[in-house]
Order: structure tokens, then sequence, then C-alpha cells
């Protein structure tokens, strides 16, 4: 018994080694940045600003990574992908880390050999229409021609949905996104589908008079948005992972980008061991013991993310919703930091 007891021992710490070999993990560290595939353009999640620099709350997650990594947010290479090659590039090694409001699937979990690093947020699909068409639901869009983007979970979701409601539609593909929104404002399409968030970005960013458009209250799909890794290095995964449930646990903490010094000095044995004060958690994931505080200090809290970048203190106003904490009827909730 003896003997199969050490044998089992060593065989689990022989996989535990292995588990924390890293080779992403090692590669970022060694290259000094990390490389991370965004969208090529949707106010609010990742968009170039009048400088090319990049904003949005998935460029906020990026630079969060870096500033854990490295304690500097300037330590990442955002990379433009699009929705047909974000995948493969991720697989072949091309970026790091996939951070472009890409839906999570099962398809995707494993024949896709993708891993999940958390939801950062709950969407759905819906439609936009021009006000003077008076439809008020997407079951009046019988005969309707629609602009989609190929490559996305949005193309099966809406030919089940008119399948299902035994109604006609024409497709109209196109995977560029300023190319999607111009061929609706052309008049190429009398719809666009897309997630309900990138299509209030659109009406608010990208059309000439927001208000001539509609945003339809149904919503077709469950659309759970979050940062991708590579299956095969756990230790990367588990970074990537933690850094979105740090930025989530920081806002349910009350630590803001503001205060964060402040919380240093904060008693509460949740926050020391969230900013390090308290030692240990760092270390269990090969990196310095103020990893959390790193990036807080360089982009704040979840919630400050959002209102930034997609809440009322956006263009696009868009309301927390499902994406507001636990605590107050939302869906966000931390994994604990313990």
């Amino acid at each position: 018994m003896r003997r199969w007891w050490l044998a089992g021992l060593g065989l689990a710490m022989a996989w535990i080694g292995q588990a924390q070999a890293g080779a992403t993990f090692d590669a970022v560290r060694a290259r000094g940045s990390v490389v991370c595939g965004v969208n090529q353009g949707v106010a609010g999640f990742s968009a170039p600003d009048s400088r090319g620099e990049y904003r949005g709350l998935d460029a906020d997650f990026c630079r969060a990574l870096a500033a854990a990594l490295f304690g500097d947010p300037s330590k990442v290479r955002f990379v433009a992908t699009s929705s047909q090659n974000r995948f493969t590039m991720l697989q072949s090694g091309e970026i790091d880390v996939l951070a472009r409001n890409a839906t999570q699937t099962l398809q995707r979990d494993s024949a896709l050999g993708l891993n999940m690093a958390g939801v950062n947020f709950y969407d759905g699909q819906g439609f936009l229409v021009r006000r003077s068409a008076n439809v008020t639901s997407a079951r009046q869009l019988d005969g309707a021609t629609i602009c989609m983007q190929p490559g996305t979970t949005s193309e099966l979701n809406v030919a089940d949905y008119f399948r299902a409601n035994r109604m006609r539609m024409t497709p109209v593909l196109i995977e560029r996104p300023d190319e999607f929104v111009a061929a609706y404002a052309a008049g190429r399409c009398d719809v666009m589908t897309q997630d309900a968030s990138q299509l209030a970005s659109y009406r608010a960013t990208a059309l000439q008079n927001p208000n001539d458009h509609v945003l339809l209250p149904d919503r077709i799909s469950k659309e759970p948005l979050g940062p991708m890794v590579r299956h095969g290095d756990d230790q990367w995964f588990d970074v990537v992972k933690w850094v979105l449930a740090g930025m989530i646990e920081a806002e349910e903490l009350g630590i803001t980008q503001a205060n964060v010094d402040e919380m240093l000095r904060s008693t509460n044995p949740t926050i020391q061991r969230a900013l390090g004060v308290t030692p240990g958690f760092g270390r269990a994931l090969g990196l310095d013991e103020r990893w959390l505080y790193n990036a807080i200090k360089a982009v704040g809290n979840y919630g400050e993310s959002f209102e930034r970048n997609l809440g009322s203190g956006s263009p696009i106003g868009l309301p927390r919703g499902l994406n507001d904490l636990w605590t107050r009827g939302g869906l966000m909730y931390a994994l604990p930091l313990r």
C-alpha cells in the first residue's frame, strides 16, 4: 500500500510540475509583453481612439493583464482579429489571449481547443432596424434582408430563429465591422443582427442619426462573452482567469482605482489577501504579490471599466443589467480569492 501511495504521490507531483511549467506563461514573461487579440473596432469593447490606442472593456482587460504580469499596463501589444481568423490566430500562437467580445460555446471549448477564462459581458443577439420601418418585434421581420457577420454565432442563431418561427429571410454576409455598418446605412439590408451590445455601439458611434434606428427588445440567444486561451497551459489559463475574477472581486470589495492605495491599510482579511498585503496568492499564480493591486491601479475595477466604456459615462449608455454585481441583481459573481 505504501508503494502504491508513494507512486501516486509521485505522479501527482509530476502532473503539478507539468501543469506549472507554463509554456505560454514563460514565453510571455520572456518577451516582456502580452499579445492580446482584439476586435477590429467595436466602440465600448475594443476600438482605436484618435491616437490609435485601443480603448474599451476588452482593451482594459488586456492592460489589466499586462499590469498584473509586469506591473506596467503598457506592456501589451494589441492585434486586430476578424470574426474569421480570431480562433486560428489563438490556436497558432500568434496571440496569447483572445479578448474580443467572443461568445463562449461548447464547440469552441472542446473541438477548437480553447479555454474560457470567465465572462466579462453577458449579452444576447438582437436586431437593429430603421425607425421608419415601424417594426416593434422580431416576429415582424418575415422576408427581411439581414446583414450579419460570417464566422459568428449570429448566423446559426438567426437561421434557427427564422426556421422555428416559419419565417423567411435573406442573409447578407459582411466580415469587416465598418463595411458591415456601411452596408446597413446604405440600405443593402433592412436589418442588422449581432450581439445587442455591439448593435448599441454601432447605433451610438457609427450611424449618423442614432435616433433614426431602433434596437428591438427581442433577444434570441445567450451570448456570454469573455477572454479565451489555448488548451494545454494551466498556468497561463489561471493567470487570465484570476485577473478577470480579481477585477470583479475588487468591485465587490469597494476597491477602486482612486482608493486602492488607501485600501492597502485595510484590516479586512479579504482585502489584505486580494491586494497582496497577506502574501501567498501572487506566488500561487507565479506573479508578484501585488498583481491585483497593479491591475486595479492601472484600469480600475470591473464596474469602473464598464461605466467608462459602455455605461452612462460613455456614448453607448448601456445599463448594467445582467452585468451588474450579484448583490444588485446581476450575474457578476467573482470566484473567491482565498
